[in-house]
């Protein structure tokens, strides 16, 4: 199936959804992050805010745990500007402003280097058995973790369970580390080019 196929799936399974149900799905994907996710020598974490009007998974619920209970982790949220994307160090609510898209993002703040970032929590709308996924079709993640670190993690959350046939990918597509659903944590072998 192609991309542009699972794309229309994924965004009508994701628009029947009801809000409670996103939201308790949310929490289970919250859980499981800080369950399965091993934080002890993460310095740096880039999370993307969600997007309510596409009924992304809600990552404040971990952005709001990671700032209570570990302190130590600086979070670096995404701006885009032009054709890409810019990753500015969060400081709190009074920092963000909402784009004509609905979209909430730093006004202003520190620049976070790109390989300075210890893990990347991944938007998706699909993914499947081999960590390969399918974001909305810019490509702003996949320009974004070719500038980060080899090591860097990349954690993909997703509403539903993974395609059991493979996404179709190409050189420019970067995979999972590993990818969050409700109910698993899945892990991925990969080739460790980020």
């Amino acid at each position: 199936m192609t991309k542009e196929a699972l794309r229309k799936i994924y965004r009508d399974k994701r628009n029947a959804l009801s809000e409670s149900e996103l939201f308790q799905i949310s929490r289970q994907l919250s859980d499981w992050f800080f369950i399965s996710v091993d934080l002890s020598f993460i310095k740096i974490v880039h999370v993307y805010l969600p997007i309510e009007s596409k009924k992304e998974p809600d990552t404040w619920l971990i952005v709001e745990r990671i700032r209570r209970e570990f302190p130590h982790i600086r979070l670096s949220v995404p701006k885009v500007v032009g054709e890409g994307m810019e990753n500015i160090f969060f400081e709190g609510l009074h920092q963000l402003e909402k784009t004509r898209w609905g979209i909430s993002e730093p006004r202003q703040g520190l620049p976070t280097p790109s390989k300075k970032i210890d893990l990347v929590i991944v938007p998706l709308l699909a993914f499947d058995t081999l960590g390969h996924r399918v974001g909305y079709g810019k490509g702003f993640y996949d320009r974004f973790l070719k500038e980060c670190r080899p090591d860097c993690q990349k954690v993909g959350l997703s509403l539903f369970e993974p395609e059991q046939e493979p996404i179709e990918s190409n050189e420019y597509d970067i995979p999972l580390n590993s990818c969050l659903t409700p109910s698993s944590h899945y892990l991925f072998q990969t080739s460790g080019s980020c």
